[in-house]
């Protein structure tokens, strides 16, 4: 593997260094965290190794103490489109060594707690759940759980598709070597092995909906959350991520497996320039057909046959689309009318990209088996035109104020507002990594059957919006 360089793009918050230090005995050796406001607190676990473009292996064992203190590395990755509705986070030193989890658990003292994974979304090519904004102490402290979030690799280095350079889906392979650690020593952190809950959001639950087709991985958690799966998107095909892949080797113009990480992101984003154009579509993500992945066809039979003792939670924003096109130059130029066309757009796309698909891929899995319920998110009312867009609820559950200051999806709302507002999404996701179906039950909540059914709202919603 080439050396490794530290990209722009600044520093997550460091650890605070007057935290007293606690030393935690895992199954591959000891690892120095920190005691953080009543919470252990481990950053950078490594939990396997890979070399560029290929499948990564477990993370051995270790003499000793090993630091985790200080957040791993994060897959590199471009920097956020100047004006985005989620403004530019912290990146973090971008390296390929980024196999890496922050653990927050209340106490590694033997407990069976539930134990609750994250994976970031960031259309396969951005984020990192290390990143100050996904902090899960709140989650951690509220629900008595035990919080993983895991970074994995991304864009070309996690998800390119060229023969004789690399097979696809190593991002997906990185999760499922993620999950096998957190089974092999939950419970050295306070946490039950036997009730894990994966929640994503974005192209974090996408990738949630693609293990769900794979037969190795099931066995690695019992619960799910989807926040906003692109389930429009489904799964890559042969000929276009083929496409890609010669056209990421062509702008690369030298040995990939030599370039370095600058020259591999210069590619990566040249590529994806040259087949836009081509639909709502990542440049990057799972490919049907290339491990661990089925065809598209066995994908969906493996959905079924695993979906039996399944428990599923899934929804949308009621506006997804607001986070990409709301404020646009049509809106801009022709304020009035240009909003109502503007709106007409969002609710449009939102439905056919992210509400239609996630709702059948609901009745799929109810008609499996799998014991599924259904929410949507409204409002909060501001006055940010992204109000219900993609990503407005992951405030209510991650993160702290200073992490999401100046975030233009927040305008018009205070800290207080959003604390209040995710009250009921956290209550929720809580209650239901800790026992499931019939916690929510035991809250109103209707098991999904169809158009019928009612989907769990939350936040207030707006008349003058669709």
């Amino acid at each position: 593997m080439p050396p490794q360089s530290p990209a722009p793009g600044g520093e997550t918050t460091a650890a605070d260094p007057a935290a007293p230090e606690v030393l935690v005995t895992v199954r591959g050796g000891t690892l120095r965290g920190r005691r953080e406001d009543g919470l252990t607190v481990l950053r950078g676990v490594r939990y396997a190794t890979a070399a560029r473009f290929c499948p990564a292996v477990p993370e051995p064992a270790w003499p000793g103490v090993r630091d985790a203190v200080e957040h791993g590395g994060v897959s590199p990755q471009p920097q956020a489109r100047p004006g985005s509705a989620g403004g530019r986070p912290e990146i973090g030193v971008q390296s390929e060594d980024c196999l890496n989890l922050t653990i927050v658990t209340p106490a590694a003292d033997g407990a069976q707690r539930p134990v609750i994974v994250w994976l970031h979304g960031g259309s396969y090519r951005s984020g990192a759940g290390s990143w100050d904004r996904y902090r899960t102490d709140r989650l951690a402290r509220e629900g008595d759980v035990v919080v993983v979030s895991v970074n994995s690799r991304l864009g070309a280095l996690g998800y390119l598709a060229a023969p004789g350079v690399s097979p696809g889906n190593l991002g997906l392979l990185d999760q499922i070597e993620a999950l096998r650690w957190v089974r092999d020593n939950a419970a050295d952190l306070g946490g039950d092995p036997g009730n894990v809950t994966l929640v994503g959001q974005s192209s974090g639950a996408h990738s949630i909906a693609c293990l769900l087709g794979v037969a190795r991985a099931r066995p690695l958690f019992r619960r799910v959350v989807l926040q906003s799966p692109p389930l429009g998107l489904g799964l890559g095909g042969a000929a276009d991520t083929g496409r890609l892949g010669e056209r990421f080797l062509a702008r690369l113009g030298g040995d990939p497996l030599a370039a370095s990480l600058e020259q591999v992101l210069a590619a990566q984003q040249a590529a994806e320039r040259d087949v836009s154009g081509r639909g709502f579509t990542p440049a990057y993500g799972p490919v049907a057909g290339a491990d661990p992945l089925p065809d598209a066809a066995g994908w969906l039979a493996a959905c079924r046959a695993g979906a039996q003792d399944l428990e599923v939670v899934l929804g949308t924003t009621r506006r997804e689309m607001a986070y990409f096109l709301a404020g646009g130059p049509i809106s801009r130029r022709v304020p009035l009318v240009g909003r109502v066309v503007e709106n007409g757009v969002i609710g449009m796309v939102t439905w056919t990209a992210f509400t239609r698909p996630t709702r059948r891929f609901a009745r799929l899995l109810a008609g499996a088996g799998a014991r599924v319920f259904a929410y949507g998110i409204d409002g909060p009312p501001s006055a940010s035109p992204y109000r219900a867009g993609h990503c407005s609820d992951l405030p209510w559950l991650f993160g702290d104020e200073a992490a999401w200051a100046q975030t233009p999806m927040l305008t018009g709302q205070t800290w207080q507002d959003v604390t209040e507002h995710g009250s009921g999404l956290r209550s929720a996701w809580l209650s239901f990594a800790a026992d499931g179906a019939a916690a929510l039950t035991a809250q109103g909540w209707t098991p999904y059957a169809g158009r019928r059914t009612t989907v769990r709202r939350f936040g207030p919603r707006r008349r003058d919006a669709p």
